[in-house]
């Protein structure tokens, strides 16, 4: 039922069946679809230009997928000739979605709805924005069911439910378990239980901020930011500037060892045409919206970012060397 709220779902609603069933995505599209008598329309494999065509034979009214596959839509050659004026309602969760694949997805479909839902599977929702256009990248507010926090982030001690951030100040985000999507701790996993939840709060490991307007922003994990030369720098605000560049098709920013800084920030960029590293290290500089200090100091070209089903970015692996260079 929140599912068919928080995403606007009238009776006899028609989605797409392609995130994973053992996903919440997945499962929850599949049963708000049982709720209000509306269709599931399954597409076991995805491709960008057979969901294109189911959209059109099956007149598909909804889609809630993860942002990899709202960016491979709207960039399919088979978009100019395909036929998607029966969708009206989009959501998207799993990973945050860049402001220029915002601007794509509402040029493409021109939806009525258009939410980000962010939550986990611990509990489902925290929270959501009604509209994304109004704020591209904005987590909104609380859920239907939830209440949630932003609290000093630690990683030396145990930051108590009450230590709340100030407006604009990152920090980790918690979510109460008094919400009815909330899990009751994690399977024979006391150690996982001790770490995640305290005081009838689950520490959700994300790191975020609540702006004056009192909407919430998620700027990744806790673990990924990067500290260079004692400054704080989280991944996301940096992909969301490379994104910006044409040539880029999807981008991933991690931290390497560096003798001087402590880190350095290393791009890793799936490039959609020809485009060098000073290309894009200009492109950061004149942006306007990113601190010298948190530019990227090396470009590696590859041939596609490591996720999970759910399109979260694995950053462990590039910071393994799983990837293939590629030359732009």
């Amino acid at each position: 039922m929140a599912q068919v709220i928080q995403c606007g779902y009238g009776w006899g609603e028609r989605t797409l069946g392609v995130m994973p069933l053992y996903h919440t995505m997945g499962i929850h599209a599949l049963t708000s679809m049982a709720v209000i008598d509306g269709c599931f329309v399954c597409q076991p494999e995805w491709s960008s230009a057979a969901a294109l065509r189911l959209i059109a034979d099956e007149r598909l009214t909804a889609l809630y997928l993860i942002p990899t596959l709202f960016w491979e839509l709207t960039h399919a050659p088979e978009l100019a000739r395909a036929d998607v004026a029966s969708v009206r309602k989009l959501a998207y969760a799993g990973a945050p979605m860049l402001a220029p694949l915002t601007e794509a997805c509402a040029k493409t479909f021109d939806p009525d709805v258009f939410v980000n839902h962010y939550g986990s599977t611990e509990i489902y929702t925290f929270s959501i924005f009604p509209d994304v256009r109004a704020k591209p990248g904005c987590a909104g507010r609380a859920g239907i069911h939830s209440t949630v926090r932003v609290v000093v982030a630690s990683a030396e001690r145990r930051v108590r439910p009450d230590e709340i951030a100030p407006a604009g100040v990152k920090g980790e985000i918690i979510a109460s378990l008094e919400s009815d999507e909330a899990f009751a701790g994690y399977w024979n996993r006391p150690d996982a239980d001790t770490r995640a939840l305290r005081e009838g709060w689950y520490f959700t490991g994300d790191m975020g901020w609540i702006d004056a307007e009192g909407d919430l922003w998620v700027a990744g994990r806790v673990d990924d930011m990067i500290i260079s030369g004692g400054e704080n720098i989280h991944p996301v605000e940096v992909e969301d500037v490379l994104a910006r560049h044409a040539a880029v098709k999807d981008v991933a920013v991690i931290g390497e060892p560096d003798e001087k800084w402590g880190e350095r920030v290393v791009a890793f960029v799936v490039p959609a045409g020809p485009v060098t590293a000073e290309a894009l290290d200009h492109h950061c500089r004149v942006s306007g919206d990113l601190a010298n200090f948190k530019r990227p100091r090396r470009f590696v070209f590859v041939a596609e970012i490591p996720k999970t089903a759910s399109g979260k970015i694995l950053r462990r692996l590039l910071r393994d060397g799983h990837y293939t260079e590629v030359r732009p």
